[in-house]
């Protein structure tokens, strides 16, 4: 997925402050906030660089994420 366009949505007041995403972020890419959520928590920080893999959404207990891949068509040029 190198190179791939995604983008993320972070749910930061879902965030129950595991860390389980940064540690699993290939990229490394995510970072835990020094501010807190609306519950009492820090939450994940995205910084440029991320590839869409999904990790992040797959391994979160509290579902803070929303992938958006950018699909490419079959010649190469994207939708």
């Amino acid at each position: 997925m190198a190179g791939a366009k995604a983008t993320v949505s972070i749910s930061k007041d879902l965030c129950k402050g595991c860390r389980l995403c940064v540690e699993v972020c290939p990229p490394k890419v995510l970072k835990m906030s020094e501010e807190f959520n609306a519950i009492g928590y820090q939450y994940p920080l995205l910084s440029p660089g991320c590839t869409g893999c999904e990790m992040c959404a797959v391994i979160c207990p509290e579902l803070v994420f929303e992938v958006y891949r950018e699909r490419k068509a079959k010649s190469g040029a994207a939708v």
